[in-house]
């Protein structure tokens, strides 16, 4: 079944989007994340441009992200205080990034800057999640007792002027820290189509010593309206964004994250931590290797 896409200007085949998105979808429900820092790379490997692929992977996580942040708004679990500073900076980040995506679009570079910031990010990312599910892994194992972080801010956000009391989530600290998070997330939310939530959250927990209640929801409302935001750039300055795309992408994530929470009931949280970090390196790996692979023909020529 396949379909032409306007903005990517090829053809691919229906059914094998919807099922990358059923894919993503299917491991945002079992591993509570946003998915887009898997959307972009998997589209990449099928075919899609770059610059299309980061642009309507942001169009398919601000979907994605509706459901999610009705239903913690309904258990009390999102600050709407600290929420409002971190949408506020990711705007400005959305608009900051844009201006970056342009520049790294007219300089030849941005195809390479998206895999080499992928690389990095889900290198690292990875590499730390990998860790710590195994160390949880191996004190279930022992029965050795795992060392309980002390929930507190970090001295950096201490040391900000201007203080705020975010009373939902338990705070008082600097609005400039979430305000820079949020625009540091913007600005990768426009030149990488992700959410940030896989960021954004580790940063809530343990730079802004956020309560756990409150993290997920909150994380999931800061990155709705950044997507947003991100969209609209990128519809109005890139153009780079492919509606039909994203509405095939976000068919099937809807419809795998439904299985993917089911699924997750099934298993231990410690096993599924260390499943995610493994699926986040071999997609770094891959696209390492894309970087450094020399093809047999550099150059090729199609007549269709």
């Amino acid at each position: 079944m396949d379909l032409y896409l306007p903005i990517a200007n090829i053809s691919v085949n229906a059914l094998v989007i919807i099922g990358l998105g059923g894919l993503v979808g299917l491991l945002s429900g079992m591993f509570g994340v946003g998915g887009g820092f898997l959307t972009t790379p998997l589209l990449i490997f099928y075919g899609i441009p770059p610059t299309v692929a980061a642009a309507s992977a942001a169009t398919q996580v601000t979907g994605a992200s509706v459901s999610g942040v009705f239903a913690h708004v309904r258990r009390d679990g999102v600050d709407f205080h600290m929420g409002g500073v971190l949408v506020v900076g990711g705007i400005l980040g959305s608009l900051a990034g844009a201006g970056i995506f342009r520049l790294l679009q007219d300089s030849g570079q941005i195809d390479t800057a998206i895999a080499l910031l992928y690389v990095l990010l889900l290198g690292t990312i990875g590499g730390m999640m990998a860790r710590e599910a195994w160390t949880s892994i191996v004190a279930m194992k022992t029965g050795a007792p795992l060392a309980v972080r002390k929930r507190r801010h970090h001295p950096l956000v201490a040391a900000l002027p201007l203080r705020w009391r975010f009373y939902r989530s338990g705070l008082y600290i600097s609005p400039l820290a979430p305000l820079i998070l949020g625009f540091l997330t913007g600005i990768l939310t426009v030149i990488l189509g992700v959410g940030g939530g896989f960021i954004m959250v580790p940063a809530m927990l343990y730079l802004l010593g956020m309560t756990t209640q409150v993290v997920v929801g909150t994380s999931l409302f800061q990155i709705l309206f950044v997507t947003i935001a991100a969209t609209m750039v990128h519809a109005t300055t890139t153009k780079a964004v492919d509606i039909v795309l994203a509405g095939l992408l976000l068919i099937g994530s809807v419809t795998g994250a439904q299985y993917g929470a089911r699924f997750a009931q099934k298993m231990k949280p410690e096993y599924l931590r260390l499943m995610l970090a493994v699926m986040v390196l071999l997609v770094a790996v891959r696209m390492a290797v894309g970087l450094g692979w020399r093809p047999d023909e550099i150059y090729t020529v199609a007549l269709q």
